[in-house]
């Protein structure tokens, strides 16, 4: 081929919110698969809030992206090169990795998707990752029962937008919390949210009126004053899903969090017999992946389920594009349409 492998690497690791100056843009040789893996080249990237935790040199449920490293996250894509008998040149999958136009990957969690209807992009969003998350976090842990009440934040986000959407086909009363008019008109009007709440307004007041009788299952993409406001309002025997905390994601690692808003009082987890819970989807979801996309594919087919996208151009405006989704900043699943 005459083309090469275009890469983001990690250059350094973000102190507070990250900068352009802490990604190196590079070209490499394409790589070679070995015996039993797939060359792939990516047509998608996927950007994700879990990105930040892997810049930073922390514990946690993953190993930290290394320095001078392509920088991690999962691509949609065409198989160039096989040598594994279950995956041919042409192939179009959900699976690559990284940040860079081609990987070398192996045969675990590399699954063939439709190059159209829905289109490749959808299986990193809706058919996806956020898609899979927000299905068996409902499935495990949330589980809305017909005549419930659901809020989720983020809700105009990839994993929202389906958590939404799920428990209302479960006969859930749904409330969104999203910011700005855009946003909320989109999660109500084209998602089927029974309300949107924007949290850059007296969200207290805006919970007051939307949700009186209180809440059973509570979606957490978010932390911060958001959480505070919706924890209080949790009913008997409610769940608190706990997704992601993205308005603390660029807080360093035993930082003082003066200044922030402070965190909800959680005895009544006791008084009330709460579950509040944290998943990650890599832990039990993949091995459930056909099911999901089996059950999204056909809501998808009836009408019952929609998504946006957020797509940017060009695999080198990926760190300003991932930059901006920290802010808020995207409008829907966020992906990079590599070249």
């Amino acid at each position: 081929m005459a083309e090469t492998n275009l890469q983001i690497l990690l250059k350094r690791r973000p102190v507070g919110a990250p900068v352009p100056e802490d990604f190196d843009i590079v070209e490499t040789p394409i790589p070679e698969p070995g015996e039993g893996q797939v060359l792939v080249r990516a047509r998608f990237l996927s950007l994700d809030p879990y990105m930040r935790g892997r810049m930073a040199d922390v514990k946690s449920y993953a190993k930290p992206v290394a320095l001078g490293a392509v920088m991690e996250g999962q691509t949609a894509g065409e198989v160039v090169a096989s040598r594994h008998a279950g995956f041919a040149p042409g192939d179009t999958v959900l699976g690559g990795f990284g940040w860079q136009r081609f990987s070398v990957v192996g045969p675990e969690r590399l699954f063939k998707v439709p190059a159209t209807d829905p289109p490749l992009s959808a299986s990193l969003g809706v058919l996806g990752m956020p898609g899979l998350t927000a299905w068996t976090g409902l499935e495990d842990i949330g589980q809305p029962k017909a005549g419930e009440t659901v809020v989720v934040s983020a809700a105009s986000g990839a994993v929202g937008q389906v958590v939404g959407q799920i428990a209302k086909l479960r006969g859930a009363k749904v409330v969104g919390v999203a910011g700005g008019a855009k946003k909320c008109d989109f999660v109500v009007k084209e998602l089927g949210f029974d309300a949107c709440l924007d949290h850059h307004g007296d969200l207290d007041a805006q919970l007051d009126a939307a949700v009186p009788e209180g809440i059973d299952v509570y979606w957490e993409n978010v932390g911060g004053k958001t959480q505070a406001a919706v924890f209080p309002r949790l009913r008997d025997f409610g769940r608190m899903v706990m997704c992601g905390m993205i308005a603390q994601y660029n807080e360093a690692p035993g930082a003082d969090a003066a200044g922030a808003p402070p965190g909800p009082n959680l005895g009544p987890i006791v008084r009330k017999r709460l579950r509040v819970q944290g998943f990650i989807v890599s832990d039990t979801g993949w091995s459930r992946y056909g099911t999901f996309r089996a059950e999204a594919e056909g809501w998808i087919r009836s009408g019952k389920l929609r998504w946006r996208e957020d797509v940017v151009d060009g695999l080198a405006n990926a760190p300003r594009a991932f930059i901006g989704l920290l802010k808020g900043e995207n409008f829907g699943k966020l992906v990079v349409r590599v070249d």
